[in-house]
């Protein structure tokens, strides 16, 4: 009888593992834990827009996005607003005639809403007036699959952004190659770790009470050469460039007549004082950018310009680049 009873318990535990391992093959198990992310509401706002709640597990909280959808799969370009996250002066929707010029575009149109003086980067640790900062992970990791999931995307992406975020659509590209096949640099600052640049990044984000120390460690650290876009140029060959940048001068849109400017006289002012010599620093850094580049045989579509820091020349830069986003999207 012991032995019959071993015998049965031996084959009881076979069947067990047979059955276990059906099973194991008709249920598999996910490979990669879900983040916690997902999309809280998506809330039409009339014809192809759509606001997006997201929330962010990274950052823990929600982030608002505004989504141009043509209505079936097509490629995405993401639109990184300036260095006030889109919550202040206001996002691109509400500075440029972006949604008008998408509507009958082949493309998505994303639109993360906040950031403020986050340079759209993961930081290594949380600050005092901008709380948690993990704007990359969220942008590569977090968002993409999720708008996969709800309006469908074919796989290709683009990334542009102006002022600060200039520089963040760059070193997203950096940082996740194959993600974007094209990037817009618009009158940005693509140097970050010579003591000069570093300073300028602390100047930036002390107007918004924010410590840069906290987004790439102490200026000197690794991280800030890791997110240098003129040091790590080489990563960003074969990727589709549109870079533009003025000269801090007066171009066409720093005028009295211009409807920006309104016939405003001090706007005008304000803009070539403030705007000017902001613009003037941008083209010696775009500058140092295109010339590496150019020293490493990587093409790029360059656009040097008069004008100032303002939003009427990014405006225009979204328009004058859509041909090259179009072409490396396949739209």
């Amino acid at each position: 009888m012991p032995r019959n009873t071993d015998f049965m318990h031996r084959t009881l535990r076979c069947l067990v593992v047979v059955i276990a391992a059906a099973f194991a093959v008709l249920l598999p198990i996910p490979a990669v834990a879900d983040s916690g992310s997902s999309i809280l509401e998506v809330r039409p706002l009339g014809g192809r827009q759509f606001e997006v709640i997201v929330y962010s597990a990274a950052m823990n909280r929600p982030i608002p996005v505004w989504v141009s959808h043509p209505g079936g799969p097509a490629p995405a370009l993401y639109l990184l607003n300036a260095v006030d996250g889109g919550e202040n002066g206001g996002p691109w929707t509400n500075r440029t005639d972006v949604a008008q010029f998408f509507a009958d575009k082949p493309v998505n149109v994303i639109q993360p809403i906040g950031g403020r003086a986050s340079y759209y980067t993961d930081w290594v640790t949380d600050d005092p007036a901008l709380g948690r900062n993990r704007w990359s992970t969220f942008l590569i990791d977090e968002l993409p699959s999720l708008l996969q999931d709800r309006f469908g995307m074919t796989g290709r992406n683009a990334v542009a952004g102006t002022s600060m975020s200039a520089t963040s659509a760059l070193n997203l590209a950096i940082e996740a190659p194959g993600r974007y096949q094209a990037v817009g640099s618009y009158s940005g600052c693509p140097r970050t770790s010579d003591p000069v640049s570093s300073a300028y990044v602390y100047s930036q984000l002390q107007l918004y009470g924010a410590n840069a120390g906290n987004m790439w460690g102490p200026a000197g650290s690794p991280a800030w050469a890791a997110h240098d876009p003129i040091r790590n140029a080489e990563s960003l060959r074969g990727v589709a460039m549109y870079i533009s940048a003025g000269d801090g001068g007066a171009g066409v849109h720093d005028t009295l007549a211009d409807p920006s400017i309104g016939g405003d006289a001090g706007r005008l002012a304000d803009r070539m004082l403030v705007g000017g010599g902001m613009e003037s620093v941008v083209r010696g850094c775009t500058a140092a950018l295109t010339d590496r580049l150019a020293a490493l045989g990587i093409p790029a579509q360059v656009v040097f310009r008069a004008g100032t820091h303002a939003w009427p020349y990014w405006q225009d830069d979204v328009h004058d680049s859509w041909p090259m986003f179009a072409a490396a999207l396949g739209v």
